[in-house]
């Protein structure tokens, strides 16, 4: 008999034992043996390998460890891929090549991985000891490809009006299992609205009408268990507005619609709105109940000097040519003097603070001259007038005239009495009465005097 004919009885042998072993697995329970596994669900790739940990555990001592794989799909009896006693494998001659398992580790590695290899696998520890216990964890395995990149196709590619035009965008990818789609807008999801429907599959979004509201950057996001991709960013063309029309300007004072400007000041007024595309602009003023266009394009400058008349009525026009809309804003502008007069009333109350400041500084500055003039200019007078007189004039001057130059006088002084060197008796300017040291003699001159000529009194002793 051949290798086939003998293990075609084993098989039904194996066959009988494993659905046994399937309804005890259903059914019974074990203690002191305990079968774990990280995840009940395990995502694929198909053409990858794909491994299936199982940690398993016990308390009692062991004689013998048996590892059996069993694999199931819907409405099918289990069916036996390979198994263990004590490190040793026997796996099923059909799958040989494509599952591994290396005991005493339960994990199983199957390696490729194809679609039909979805299914549940079962893995079941039987530990021989005081007894036999077993113990058993079921994992659902899905096997997918990857998803490609997207392409968001948007219709009519030149865009639509609001309230009269319809958007529709759609999602194609050319490869992956399992497909799922959300759209997104601003990177956030698009939900559904009373102008927002998706198809059964969400792979195509309608947008029934398009508004202003609708504008924004659009994805596709498409995933799958294994996998996830964002399409390119799309921006569908949606004609809208004017929306918000209004004038400013970059100076006078603006009160509701009114702008106060004064006179001689030129002013510059801006008119915008939202709106795509832009619009076009034109100005009208209104004067003596009539009306006439005095300018095209979102700017007017007017000089206040120019206006004939203080009071002045504008308009701003907005018309976009694609939606066939337009929006105008009336505003007037009036023409005062208040800003010369202030102007003028600031300038008188600056002229007596000026009138003050160069009072002040004036009276400063003829005090510091005056000082100056004081210290320096006279001394440098009597000096030079000095230095030119005579000896005799200089003394006399020096005898009547006192201290001049107080800066001079100052240090130790010496009383000292001495007669006339001439020997010429001449009238006292005053008596002065007998002393120890001078009896009934006529004093003259001052001590400022005597100490200023004792070197000349002595040469002419000498």
């Amino acid at each position: 008999m051949g290798q086939d004919a003998l293990m075609e009885p084993l098989s039904s042998m194996v066959g009988i034992f494993l659905c046994k072993i399937y309804f005890l697995l259903i059914a019974g329970a074990c203690s002191g043996l305990k079968v774990t596994v990280p995840s009940h669900t395990v995502h694929g790739i198909r053409g990858q390998a794909l491994y299936l940990p199982v940690h398993y555990g016990f308390h009692t001592p062991a004689s013998g460890i048996q590892i059996i794989w069993l694999f199931e799909r819907s409405h099918t009896m289990p069916k036996y891929l390979l198994g263990s006693v004590n490190e040793s494998v026997v796996p099923d001659l059909e799958y040989q090549h494509k599952f591994t398992m290396m005991p005493p580790n339960a994990s199983l590695l199957i390696n490729p991985l194809q679609f039909t290899d979805e299914g549940n696998y079962i893995v079941k520890v039987n530990i021989q000891g005081n007894g036999t216990l077993s113990s058993s964890q079921k994992i659902q395995v899905t096997v997918d490809d990857p998803v490609m990149k997207p392409v968001v196709q948007f219709h009519p590619p030149s865009g639509a009006v609001e309230y009269v035009g319809n958007i529709t965008l759609t999602c194609q990818v050319e490869g992956g299992t399992r497909l799922v789609y959300q759209w997104r807008k601003n990177g956030k999801p698009v939900g559904i609205n009373s102008n927002h429907s998706f198809s059964p599959q969400n792979n195509t979004l309608w947008i029934v009408p398009v508004t202003k509201e609708d504008t924004g950057n659009y994805s596709c996001l498409v995933s799958n268990p294994v996998s996830e991709v964002e399409s390119d960013i799309i921006m569908p063309t949606i004609y809208y507005g004017p929306y918000g029309l209004q004038v400013n300007s970059d100076k006078g004072l603006k009160v509701g619609e009114v702008f106060t400007v004064d006179l001689g000041e030129a002013i510059l007024f801006d008119c915008s709105a939202d709106s795509y595309p832009p619009n076009t602009y034109s100005w009208i003023r209104r004067s003596d109940n009539t009306t006439y266009v005095i300018k095209h394009g979102p700017r007017l400058e007017v000089a206040s000097e120019k206006v004939a008349q203080k009071t002045t009525d504008y308009v701003c026009c907005a018309y976009n040519n694609v939606t066939g809309r337009r929006d105008e804003t009336h505003f007037t502008v009036i023409i005062t003097s208040v800003g010369l007069e202030k102007l003028a009333q600031k300038g008188k109350s600056l002229s007596p603070l000026a009138s003050i400041t160069g009072i002040s500084l004036f009276l400063i500055i003829s005090m510091c001259l005056l000082f100056l003039w004081k210290k320096y200019q006279p001394y440098k007078a009597i000096r030079q007038k000095l230095e030119g007189r005579p000896e005799s004039e200089y003394r006399k001057a020096q005898t009547f005239s006192g201290h001049e130059d107080a800066l001079g006088d100052f240090g130790i002084y010496e009383f000292v009495a001495f007669p006339d060197a001439s020997g010429i008796s001449r009238m006292p300017s005053r008596s002065a009465p007998a002393s120890d040291g001078v009896t009934g003699q006529d004093f003259h001159g001052t001590i400022y005097e005597v100490i200023q000529h004792i070197p000349a009194q002595q040469d002419n002793l000498e």
